[in-house]
């Protein structure tokens, strides 16, 4: 019997991740949501290569010029090309959502792991503490956290990741729970496996979907949180370029030059709404109910 069970722990996902893929493939919002991320995703990546502007590069004859076949997005109040930066900003934004994210599972989910599987007095202390955690509203534990460690992208991301550790410890907690009393796991304690091996090689696989699913919603969430350090002036630290902080000054130019502030703000606009489309439809592809 324990080996029956080992074999259909293991089979029994492979046949889930099969089905939950023809089905992502076929859902048209995910797709085109995975696009709008790949193509931001690829600027970011080549924009050390692409034929564009210098972002900091200033020019007193260029200030806030619309934007023309010269510069495709016009200039901003000391002339840098606001193309150029827009490109220049994906990259501390989206490094922002997905390295914050990382340090948000990695401190989150071994804690939920631990909580829910052992149970006690182990869960007690842990869920009274992500409780008290959760009653502060996420941003402004961000916007304190990246206060104290002061201004800069790398403590931005280091604040906006702890802040997102209680919904994982959560999240994680509760699907262990319900997958800790299951044949598979029982069968393996019968052939006498540690805690260790139960929990990262039969439990741990198993509470991984939703976990993803997290993640990806939570990566958009964190690039508006880092754009809202920024434009605080706690995140990137100018001249370096962050759509957030292209968003504070172009604040004080919005009837001069309109331009400043519409194309980060689209650019936001649609990074957050195709990482939000990329996670519903894998909450869609990776739902039980539907295998």
């Amino acid at each position: 019997m324990p080996a029956a069970n080992t074999a259909t722990a293991i089979a029994g996902p492979q046949r889930r991740q099969s089905r939950a893929w023809k089905k992502l493939r076929s859902n048209r919002s995910a797709l085109l949501g995975a696009a709008i991320v790949l193509v931001f995703v690829t600027l970011a990546v080549l924009a050390p290569v692409l034929p564009i502007a210098d972002p900091i590069t200033t020019s007193w004859t260029a200030i806030r010029k619309p934007p023309s076949t010269l510069a495709w997005f016009g200039t901003d109040e000391l002339g840098r090309d606001v193309f150029s930066r827009m490109i220049w900003g994906a990259q501390a934004s989206l490094l922002a959502g997905v390295v914050s994210v990382m340090i948000a599972v990695a401190v989150g989910v071994p804690f939920g792991l631990v909580a829910g599987y052992f149970g006690g007095w182990t869960d007690g202390v842990i869920s009274r503490v992500t409780d008290a955690l959760l009653a502060m509203p996420f941003l402004i534990m961000a916007i304190a956290l990246a206060a104290f460690l002061g201004p800069s992208l790398t403590n931005a991301m280091v604040a906006i990741g702890l802040s997102a550790v209680p919904v994982f410890i959560r999240l994680t907690r509760g699907q262990v729970l319900a997958v800790k009393m299951e044949d598979f796991v029982e069968g393996a304690r019968a052939i006498g496996l540690g805690h260790g091996a139960i929990m990262f090689r039969y439990i741990l696989p198993n509470v991984l979907a939703p976990i993803l699913v997290q993640a990806t919603l939570t990566v958009a969430t964190a690039i508006i949180a880092e754009a809202s350090l920024s434009f605080l002036g706690l995140g990137q630290q100018p001249p370096a370029p962050s759509w957030g902080s292209m968003l504070n000054i172009a604040k004080n130019f919005l009837s001069q030059a309109p331009w400043m502030a519409i194309w980060p703000g689209a650019a936001i606009f649609l990074v957050v709404m195709g990482f939000n489309l990329m996670g519903d439809g894998l909450r869609d592809a990776l739902d039980p109910r539907e295998h």
